[in-house]
């Protein structure tokens, strides 16, 4: 019976010893992905900040501007390109829209942003984009990986449609987490003006063949659960240009065209940090709990079938005459 008893145990260990890896290696990242319906809305805002005042052609100081940044999950186009990828994808339609203090749209930015499911890698297919320009992106934007790492990262740049390292800086603690802060700087670079621009008639094409060019720069904060790779935390000291700018009518030849250190709103950092802290318990069971709980099972199951196979093999005591 002891023997029958510890062949079961016997079994149910090794049973649990192979589900360890199985949860870790094989679940893990069939399971945690970004679901492609997802939609995210984040506030930011500049306060104070220096904003052009078209109708002077002059820098002005103001009280706040206001980033709207919306994440939308596009399943139509998602479902698609997986026919074709061979993999789960998400494709995120993103908007930057910019408004002045006034409510009044200052700059408008859309991105169609194509990505594995799990990884955040990009997958690379028709419709991908910035402000309509065709890109092929390299490296990450707006996420980082599942269980992120303590090193630096290549993160794309919607401003000048190229990718660079973001740098790992440390391990910091928000809001009660334990978070990685990474940063980048952006140096002065060319870029292209918006497609859609604040002033009624006026076009890129038309500011083009005056001769004055749009130069950006910024340095870009992140802090970043390493669980989910979700950043509870973002800013950007940002700041723009318009140069030759004589060439329309503006008083000085260098114009600035927004400044400003833009922070995520309170409210939204919070519901963020709300949100990551209950999807992180989910990684952390496929990553850790469940896989160290089952090896600790599976060696209490080998001990106990070790000691019962111990005790039928030991001698019966002699019977008495």
């Amino acid at each position: 019976m002891r023997r029958r008893a510890g062949l079961v145990l016997l079994a149910l260990a090794v049973f649990f010893a192979a589900l360890s890896p199985l949860l870790r290696w094989y679940a893990f990242p069939r399971l945690a992905k970004i679901p492609p319906s997802q939609y995210q809305e984040t506030v930011l805002e500049a306060k104070p900040a220096t904003l052009l005042d078209y109708s002077t052609l002059t820098a002005k100081k103001v009280d706040k501007i206001t980033i709207v940044q919306t994440l939308k999950g596009n399943v139509e186009e998602s479902e698609r390109i997986e026919r074709t990828a061979g993999r789960d994808v998400v494709v995120w339609d993103a908007l930057s829209y910019v408004q002045g203090p006034d409510g009044k749209m200052v700059s408008k930015i859309p991105e169609r942003y194509v990505f594995d499911a799990h990884s955040q890698a990009p997958v690379h297919a028709t419709g991908e984009m910035v402000d309509g320009d065709p890109v092929t992106r390299e490296g990450i934007e707006f996420k980082w990986p599942f269980l992120t790492e303590k090193r630096d990262y290549q993160y794309f740049d919607a401003q000048t449609r190229t990718s660079s390292p973001i740098h790992y800086k440390g391990t910091r603690t928000f809001h009660g987490l334990e978070v990685y802060y990474f940063e980048q700087t952006v140096p002065w670079t060319k870029v292209p003006m918006p497609k859609t621009m604040p002033i009624k008639g006026i076009t890129p094409q038309q500011i083009a063949k005056t001769g004055m060019t749009r130069w950006y720069t910024t340095k870009r904060m992140f802090w970043v659960d390493p669980v989910t790779g979700a950043p509870v935390n973002g800013e950007e000291i940002h700041r723009e240009e318009m140069r030759n700018a004589k060439a329309m009518g503006m008083p000085q030849d260098t114009v600035t065209v927004f400044a400003g250190h833009v922070k995520m709103r309170e409210d939204y950092i919070a519901s963020i940090v709300d949100l990551v802290k209950s999807q992180r318990l989910l990684v952390l069971l496929l990553t850790s709990y469940l896989p160290w709980g089952f090896l600790a099972v599976a060696a209490v199951l080998l001990a106990l079938a070790l000691w019962l196979e111990a005790r039928s093999r030991r001698p019966a005591p002699p019977t008495p005459a």
